[in-house]
């Protein structure tokens, strides 16, 4: 988005989202095409980096949908990054590595005593996540 003129980015945006939005990865390549058509002439760059990177870009595709959506929703992680770094930020240095995870530790277990939003479709998810993930998920 940084190579794309302030004009197109809405337009741009909403073609991009059909391509990481679509349902299966053929919809996806078959998005990607028309997304192609479309910008490829003024923004190569992108068509580019998106040719390049389909494997890596659409792995999501082998999870189902419901994880999907906790896959590429980043609001959570980047809202936790945030409050480590408002409490790591205060303190200019640390003593060695191990008070450093203590600290970022304890500014976890502050943040977690706000958490009050639930996920939409938790037991779905998680069903989905046992079944995928057997080996790695424990309840």
């Amino acid at each position: 988005m940084r190579y794309v003129v302030w004009k197109d980015k809405k337009e741009f945006v909403v073609d991009l989202k059909a391509i990481y939005g679509a349902v299966n990865r053929e919809a996806a390549l078959n998005a990607l095409t028309d997304f192609e058509e479309k910008w490829g002439s003024k923004y190569a760059y992108a068509v580019k980096s998106w040719k390049e990177n389909w494997d890596n870009l659409t792995s999501y595709f082998d999870y189902p949908l419901e994880i999907r959506k906790i896959i590429y929703t980043t609001n959570v992680i980047e809202s936790l990054n945030n409050c480590i770094r408002k409490y790591t930020k205060s303190k200019s240095v640390f003593p060695d590595d191990q008070s450093v995870l203590k600290s970022i530790y304890l500014s976890i277990m502050n943040v977690q005593k706000k958490w009050n939003h639930t996920v939409r479709n938790w037991g779905l998810i998680l069903s989905q996540f046992l079944i995928i993930f057997e080996e790695r998920c424990r309840i």
